[in-house]
This record gives structure tokens, sequence and C-alpha cells, in this order.
């Protein structure tokens, strides 16, 4: 019987080749595929997520990432899975760990979407550990502040902020009351192109100029927020993301094929900009971060893939965190009015030096609140687990296996205390030492961890101890609907639109 049985076989396998290649084929899947769900079935999560990660990329796709990946750790817990193959962590030792200078995690598929021109890597989709580290030497002195006059081109901006509010949209003492005219400051817009100046100002040299026009000149706001939940939801189809690297068919749909406006426009208008540069060679380079690239050896493609990076990393994640501060002290008038005594009563300069603003306790209470409460990156920074696997939370994890983290659920995490919800800066104060250091590093995952940290850093917090006292040491701001102060999208990163505020010289001066 057996005989016949494999004569029968054999006879299909010749007569119908393609026929026995797709049953071959969907054996493999239906194997690989109950593996997959074998191995992570002790793990919880929906139940839709042990099968297909459509519902996450549903999630990216409409905006929504962040409030889809923060109710799956509400309700699985700490570890929770999202997809066949990927788990999704709040545990902040497990961030740290991963991110670890020794540790044997890596940088998964995911990372691959983050390319900005195809098959030219930069320093967020490098996977490889080696060149990895090998960029951030090179592009580390920039970022620091040592190559770079980075203080000086922050007070420019912030100057230049602070005088078109003043003459523009702020009611002065005599002329305020009830019936007042009104011209609303669209804190969305201002703040982003504030923050867009200031890299653009460094990154080369000169600001792009979308404050002084109040336009978002090269269109990369909006870009930016239209691009973004297609590119994260690419970050979970990596087979699909490489068949069109592969067939060129990216390069069509690239940013870059759109040259005269947004992401396009940055790959496209810095190319002569940059070769410019180069042939000025190493000893007669600007004081500006390109010069410091070319000085630190980066060639043109890689001058090229980091342009990008370098506006969209550091535009609107800081732009976020000084939108959610500014609502959140304006609408509370007890932090108000300690942040405003504090800078009254401390000798400072105007504008405020970094120096000056790291003295004051209240103020960095509130900047480390308001980077806490609205995490401004949310990305999911997919590791993948060592080959040997891992015990994760408790529980058994196959190598192989990607883990995400969930930004939101992290910054609510037990080591803040009670009603974690709430932004409360007196969390911060007269704690240990010890506790404070252990929150400080929890926020401080905001901007990755270890040999995954994030360079522009130390220009994010510069820009933060800047702005909140020079903006509210002149400045009262009212919140035109305080029940819905903006319309709010997510997919990696925030989009804020229509934060409209009414503005008037401040009532309190001391």
């Amino acid at each position: 019987m057996s005989a016949q049985v494999l004569a029968t076989v054999s006879d299909l396998i010749v007569s119908h080749p393609y026929l026995t290649a797709l049953l071959a084929l969907l054996t493999y899947i239906i194997v690989q595929h109950t593996r997959s769900y074998l191995s992570l079935s002790h793990i919880p999560g929906p139940p839709l997520a042990h099968h297909t990660t459509l519902p996450l990329i549903r999630a990216c796709l409409s905006g929504h990432t962040a409030s889809y990946l923060s109710t799956i750790t509400a309700q699985y817990g700490p570890l929770a899975r999202i997809g066949p193959d990927h788990l999704l962590t709040s545990d902040p030792a497990t961030i740290q760990r991963m991110s670890g200078a020794r540790s044997p995690y890596r940088k998964s598929y995911w990372y691959g979407a983050m390319k900005f021109k195809p098959r030219s890597e930069n320093l967020l989709s490098e996977r490889d550990e080696a060149r990895h580290e090998a960029l951030r030497r090179k592009m580390a002195g920039a970022y620091s502040g040592r190559e770079v006059g980075v203080e000086g081109v922050v007070d420019e901006r912030v100057e230049e902020m602070v005088s078109l509010i003043e003459k523009k949209y702020a009611i002065s003492k005599e002329t305020s009351g009830p019936s007042a005219e009104r011209n609303y400051l669209n804190v969305a817009l201002i703040t982003q192109y504030f923050t867009v100046d200031v890299i653009s100002h460094l990154a080369y040299g000169v600001p792009w100029g979308d404050v002084a026009s109040e336009t978002d000149k090269y269109g990369y706001i909006e870009a930016s927020e239209t691009n973004m939940p297609t590119i994260t939801a690419m970050a979970l189809l990596p087979r699909l993301l490489a068949f069109f690297e592969k067939s060129y068919i990216l390069d069509w749909l690239s940013p870059a094929t759109q040259e005269s406006v947004g992401l396009g426009m940055i790959v496209n208008a810095t190319g002569p900009i940059i070769r410019a540069r180069l042939a000025m060679g190493k000893e007669h380079q600007e004081k500006d971060m390109l010069g410091a690239f070319i000085r630190s050896g980066l060639g043109r493609e890689e001058l090229e893939s980091e342009s990008t990076l370098q506006v969209l990393a550091g535009s609107d994640t800081t732009a976020t965190t000084i939108r959610v501060g500014l609502l959140y002290i304006c609408s509370n008038a007890s932090v108000l009015r300690k942040l405003r005594a504090e800078f009254d009563s401390a000798e400072i300069s105007s504008p405020i030096t970094d120096a000056e603003a790291r003295k004051l306790p209240y103020l960095q209470a509130v900047i480390k609140e308001s980077i806490r409460i609205v995490p401004p990156v949310t990305g999911m920074f997919s590791k993948e687990v060592p080959p040997e696997g891992d015990i994760i939370c408790g529980k058994k994890v196959p190598g192989g296996t990607l883990i995400s983290q969930c930004s939101l659920a992290i910054q609510r995490h037990e080591v803040f205390g009670t009603d974690p919800e709430s932004f409360i800066p007196e969390r911060w104060i007269g704690i240990s030492p010890e506790q404070h250091h252990e929150m400080s590093q929890t926020v401080d995952l905001v901007f990755g961890y270890g040999k995954y940290q994030c360079l522009g850093r130390p220009v994010a917090l510069l820009e933060l101890n800047k702005v909140f006292v020079e903006l509210l040491r002149r400045f009262d701001f009212t919140v035109r609907d305080p029940q819905n102060p903006w319309d709010a999208n997510n997919a990696g990163l925030w989009s804020h639109r229509n934060f409209l505020v009414s503005v008037s010289q401040r009532q309190d001066v001391q």
C-alpha cells in the first residue's frame, strides 16, 4: 500500500510540478507559522496578533500607534505579543539591557524602513554594529557642541521667535481685556518653525527661515506628517520593503523623487551644498555641523543620508515637548506661578544660559515632566533576541524574536510613584538622589539608551532649557479651547495641528 502511495505521489510531482510547488510552499508556510505560534504561545496578547501584524499596521496607518501599544500593555502586562514573532515590552530594565554597550541584541529589520535614500544607510537605519559605532564616533563631536557654536545659534533663534510673538501676537497691558482683538498664535506651527530653524542653522550655518516667513518654506512639516505613517507601516513588512528596494521600485516611491518639497527637498537640495563644501577641503570648513562631519571624515553618501535624519530627529521631537510643556504649564496656575517665581528670583541672563537653567530645580522638573507625560518619540525601535534566546519579564523568549518598546507605558512606570497619568513636577522635588536618578534614567529612555542613545539629546535639552524661560518671563498664554487644545496623531512621532493660544504681555512681572 505504501509503495502505491509513493508511486501516486511520484506521478503527481512529475505531471503537476507547479501544483506540487504550490503545495510545498503552503506546507512550508503552515509549518513556519505553527512553529512561530507555538514558540510564543505562552506570552499573552490580542488573539489576532498571534497570527498577523495587520492590527499593528492599521494602527500605524491611522495615526494611533502610541495609544494602540499602550492599550495592549495595560491589558496584557509588561511583555505582550503584537505579532507572530513580535513582542512588546514596557519594562525599563529590559530596554536598558537590550541597548547596553555589550548587549548581544541587535537592531531588527524594523530599522530598514528608516532610510531616506534607497540603499543608503544613516545613523538610525544602520544595522551593522561596527559601522554604526564608527558612524557615531565620527558624528559625536558635532552634536556635543565641541565643534559647533550650539548655544549661540539657539539664542539667536529663540530671540527671533520671541520678537515675532511680541510684535505680532502679544496684546499689551494697555489694550488687554475682554474687548481686545485676538490674533491667535498657532503654537503647533511656531514651535516647529523654531526647531526646524535651529537644526538647519546648526547643520548648514544659516536657518531655513521658517519663523521669519511664518511658513513651512520647503514643505517639510507637511511631508513629515504625510510620510511617517507609511514609513512606520512599511517597517513591519520587511520582505515587501526589501523587494521594493532591490527592484528599484523604492527609488520611484522614495521622498527623494519629490525634489521641490518636503523630505525630498532635503535629500536633493543638500546635494549641491555638500559637494561644494567637500570641494573646500577639511581645513576650510565652516563652524557648523556639516563642517564638523566633513572634518571627521564622513563621505558624500553619508553626509546626504544624515541630512534628512538631522532635520527629522532634531525638529519634530523637540517641538512636541515645547508644545506639551506650554499646554500643561499654562493650564496649571500653580505650576506657572512656581516656575516664574523660580526664575524671577534667580540671577539669570537674558537669554538664560544653559548653565544657569541647569541650576533651576523646578524648571528641570517641568522639563522632565513634559518629556515624560507625552514622550516625543514613540517609535517601536525593535531589537532582535540573540540566537540563544533570553528570559524577559520572567518568560522564556526564543532567539530571533522581535522586542519593541512602548514609550507611553514606560513613562507610566511605578518608579514615578502615584498618579503617573498626571503632570506633577513636584514628583521630582524633595526625593532621594537614588530615586531621582532612577526616574531620570527612565525618562531618558525617550532618547534611546547606551549604544543607541540619540546624539541630538544635548541640543534638544539646551533648547528646552531656554524656550520655557524666555517665553514665560515675557508672555501670558491662554489656550483657546482647553478641552480640545489640538488635533493629534501619532505614527512614531507626534503630529499636532491647530494648537491656538491668545498671547498678552505678562501681567505679574516683578
